[in-house]
């Protein structure tokens, strides 16, 4: 008996809610304007610009190279080779877009920008060379920006393949505790290792497949990686992900190792991690990346949980052991 009052409870607050959405859809339908807003020219050419180029009207930017030259007067005066005068904004100067004109008939850009930096330092230059000598101001674009310089890029690799070099002789010299070869008995370092070299593939991934995802990332970043678009939200998610199990990698390594050795293991780490990412970022580019991320992925997995995965712990001291039987610590028997 009380099951079938439960039943005829449920049943009878089913059909309440039903009639009632029913009712207030109803009213929404009826309440609704029958009126579309109708948008000018200008509206719809605004709107486009917006999302064909990421940016419009007060977007702020910040000048990377040494200078940008600036036409004072506008942009048909240039086209019909009228007498122009410039001014220049330089490096570091914070710059606002004023206006933005389309100009067909201009088949070097027809797309002309008037930036200002203050009220008397304005002037028009095209989009093509406006873009390749600014950044956004955001500290995420300027910091994307950055990473994303060849030279840098270059630098880094040789920086990093050196130190990796020297890193990796002197802990074998030493045998010391190396990730993947040597490794101490955590999961956290192999799991970083392994962050790492995912978010370098999804990054080229991105960038290969869908590069207006990314282009719309870099004019409007964030580190919310639920106000974005899913495949960008895996990505941050993975930053945040380094960042948090990077802290557990460094607290698990002052925990089992001494501090010298410590900072040799967590210094040898960074060098892996560095590799991996330049690595997989350029394979991916090339597909072939994604090959050497599976095999990377065994390899890193079946390396620690065939020789370094510590399940047990020593009933004598608490040292963590990969097998039973004597401690390598205080040297106590565990059956």
């Amino acid at each position: 008996m009380p099951t079938i009052k439960i039943l005829r409870t449920t049943l009878a607050v089913l059909i309440t809610v039903t009639v009632l959405a029913a009712f207030v859809g109803c009213n929404d339908k009826d309440s609704a304007p029958k009126d579309t807003i109708a948008l000018t020219q200008e509206q719809q050419d605004s709107l486009h610009f917006v999302a064909t180029h990421y940016y419009s009207l007060n977007y702020n930017f910040v000048v990377k190279a040494d200078s940008v030259q600036l036409v004072k007067q506008q942009p048909e005066e240039v086209l019909n080779n009228m007498h122009t005068d410039t001014l220049a904004v330089y490096r570091h100067d914070h710059i606002a877009v004023a206006e933005i004109r389309i100009i067909p008939t201009d088949l070097v850009d027809s797309v002309w920008i008037q930036v200002a930096r203050d009220q008397s330092t304005f002037g028009w230059v095209h989009e093509s060379a406006l873009l390749a000598s600014v950044v956004p101001s955001d500290p995420i674009s300027q910091f994307i920006s950055a990473f994303s310089d060849t030279h840098l890029v270059v630098f880094l690799i040789i920086i990093s393949v050196i130190s990796v070099a020297y890193l990796m002789r002197t802990i074998f010299q030493r045998n010391a505790k190396i990730v993947h070869f040597n490794d101490i008995g955590s999961f956290y370092p192999t799991l970083l290792a392994l962050i790492v070299a995912s978010s370098a593939t999804l990054y080229a991934s991105i960038q290969l497949f869908a590069p207006d995802t990314w282009e719309h990332f870099y004019f409007h970043s964030t580190l919310n990686p639920f106000i974005v678009s899913p495949i960008l939200g895996i990505f941050l998610i993975s930053v945040w992900a380094m960042l948090i199990v990077g802290l557990a990698v460094v607290d698990v390594a002052r925990n089992l190792l001494p501090a010298s050795d410590a900072l040799l293991y967590l210094c040898g780490l960074a060098g892996v991690c560095a590799i991996n990412y330049i690595v997989f970022s350029i394979a991916t580019l090339y597909y072939v990346g994604y090959v050497m991320y599976a095999a990377y992925v065994y390899f890193a997995l079946r390396m620690y949980f065939t020789r370094f995965r510590c399940a047990y712990v020593c009933g004598s001291c608490g040292a963590r052991m990969g097998s039973k039987g004597r401690c390598p610590v205080c040297g106590a028997e565990n059956y």
